[in-house]
Parts: C-alpha cells; structure tokens; sequence
C-alpha cells in the first residue's frame, strides 16, 4: 500500500493562489500564497489600502497595485513621495501669481486670494500706484518719468487727482526740440503743459470737453475727430485710461508746445 497524495489532483481542492501541503496521509492544508487572504479553499487579494490608508499619508491617495502592493500618491495641493506628503503653499513660488504690490494669502488647498497692497489699487492680478510710479513701469512713457526726475517735478507725486497727457517714449527721444528746451531752460514748461490738476478724465470724459486748465496756466484745446481724441489739432490720444491711485494717463503720439 502506499500513502495518497491530498495534493496530487487539483492543487488538493485548494484555491489556485493557495499552497497544498500535505500533512498525514490522504490530508493535506490549504495555505493562502503570500499577498492572498483566506481559509485557503477561497483566496482573496489583501487590499493594504483598506486598512490606515496602506501606509500611505493621510494626505495622498492610495491605490492598489497587486496582492499586497500599493503607490502612493500625494492629493492635489500637496508633494512628497505619498508617504510623507506637505502641503504646497500657493504664495511660495512667484507670490502665487499675484502682483508684486500685492499680497497673497492661502485660502484653501488649492486657492489664494491677491489682495493690492495699501497705496496701490487692482484686482491683486494687476496694481498700480500713483501715476508718477506708473510711468516708470510702461516703456510708452518712461521717458517722460525720466525728464521729470532730471529736473526734480514732483507736482504728480501728490494726492491729485490728476490728467495726465504724455508723450510717446519714441517721440521725446526722436524730436530735436527737447534738446534746445532742455538747453534754454523751458522744458519744466513743456512737461506741465501736458499736465492737468483737480480732475482725473477717462477717455469718454474727454470726448465731452473742449478746453481744459494744463499745471503750466495755459489752455488745452480738445476736438473729437474720426473716432479718434485730438489735442491742439496734432496731437492723438494713442493709449488712453491707464488710471493709477491719483489720476489717470493717456499716451499722445506729439508732444503739446505751450
């Protein structure tokens, strides 16, 4: 006589992801592979993920890749090796997109809001100072900004409100007038004269106006013509409604000559 094998025939009745073991003869036990769960007839995938979140953190997603095995993936808003995931700070990189005059603050995992700083006004997107400061970030009139500092003309520094009309970057560096004002003295004149005081005027406020009071004393002749604003017959209004906290300016392709 010899001993029967349990296991010889059909893994022994055992599960196909158990182990038959013979045990005495014509027994054998029926052991789940490793990864597997159950009495050995019926063997099921351990689901690490079921229980505290298969090791992974409590901030990442768990997803299971086999018996036994899972990844770990840090949740939106947060990095690491899903393991050990922090909390990305949308503020950290570039001020979260914000404006540099602004400040950014996080509101949820995925958001922030941008608020302008105080002494500058926007959506925190975009801000924007006083109009002095303004001319100095835009190339159309830098320029402008520059012959203002050089001779010390602060007048739109202040409170306002005020109506700014300036001259194109291009247009002040190309027009050979500039030099001989600069040189005579009169070029402090030529720039107030592009100035208006007590009065911050939008385009369409402007398309109501005939003549309005520069900082110089003199007159500024205003005519709507072809759709387009036009100062002293010559000079076209190119860019209008760049509006700081004190005022507004438009960018004009000639320069005003009291």
């Amino acid at each position: 006589c010899s001993a029967v094998d349990a296991c010889e025939s059909s893994n022994g009745g055992c599960s196909a992801k158990a182990e038959c073991r013979r045990t005495t003869p014509g027994n054998r036990a029926c052991v789940c592979n490793t990864g597997y769960t159950g009495d050995g007839i019926v063997c099921i995938e351990i689901n690490p993920c079921l229980v505290n979140n298969g090791g992974c953190d409590r901030n990442a997603e768990c997803t299971q890749t086999g018996p036994n095995q899972v990844i770990c993936n840090c949740l939106k808003g947060y990095s690491g090796d899903g393991k050990t995931c922090t909390y990305i700070s949308l503020c950290s990189q570039n001020n979260g997109g914000c404006s540099e005059f602004a400040i950014c603050n996080d509101t949820e995992l995925t958001e922030r809001t941008c608020t302008c700083k105080p002494g500058y006004i926007g959506d925190g997107f975009k801000c924007r100072g006083n109009i002095f400061q303004e001319l100095l970030r835009n190339s159309n009139t830098s320029r402008f900004y520059y012959h203002l500092e050089a001779l010390s003309i602060r007048d739109i520094a202040g409170p306002g409100p005020f109506t700014l009309f300036v001259p194109r970057t291009d247009v002040l560096k190309s027009d050979p007038r500039v030099k001989d004002w600069i040189a005579k003295g009169v070029m402090a004149q030529v720039l107030r004269y592009h100035m208006v005081g007590c009065a911050s005027l939008l385009y369409k406020d402007l398309t109501a106006i005939t003549n309005i009071t520069s900082l110089h004393g003199d007159l500024i002749h205003i005519s709507y013509s072809q759709n387009s604003l036009v100062l002293n017959n010559k000079a076209e209004i190119i860019l209008s409604d760049a509006v700081g906290t004190n005022g507004v300016i438009h960018v004009i392709n000639q320069i005003l000559v009291p």
